[in-house]
């Protein structure tokens, strides 16, 4: 059985994703506290890093405070891909998973490049792994009488 983790995809979140809020703080940075705003998103946003193993997901945040959350891979229930128009106009994607992680049921990898890539790698690696550590999953709905 393959141990070793090996690096898949790192990147962060497009400046994209702050267009609507850089644009409005354009039309008032007369009013001076816009330009901080605008500055602060996109520190925060340059902060903002997924790491993609052949394992796990690493998202590491902020500026300030730095916070680091995990989540293995076989927890992956399913992957998908949204390309929101104003989005896709500039090759970007989010890709988003849905899990049983208690933690994390929900995880957005926001605003990425080559985001059908990503989730196929994504996909590919979640399959490898439940295979090498023999993972299968199990949904039990509700029952109707």
């Amino acid at each position: 059985m393959d141990t070793q983790e090996t690096p898949i995809w790192e990147g962060s979140p497009s400046q994209w994703s702050n267009f609507k809020l850089f644009f409005i703080c354009g039309l008032l940075f007369w009013l001076i506290v816009p330009i901080f705003i605008a500055a602060w998103r996109w520190l925060e946003t340059s902060r903002h890093v997924y790491r993609v193993t052949s394992q796990r997901i690493i998202i590491t945040q902020g500026v300030l405070t730095r916070r680091t959350d995990q989540l293995e891979l076989y927890r992956a229930k399913d992957a998908s891909l949204l390309e929101p128009f104003w989005l896709r106009m500039v090759k970007l994607g989010h890709v988003d998973l849905v899990t049983s992680d208690p933690t994390t049921p929900f995880l957005r990898l926001q605003a990425v490049p080559e985001a059908a890539s990503l989730r196929e790698k994504l996909r590919n690696a979640i399959e490898s792994l439940r295979v090498s550590k023999g993972i299968r999953e199990l949904d039990i709905g509700e029952v109707r009488r």
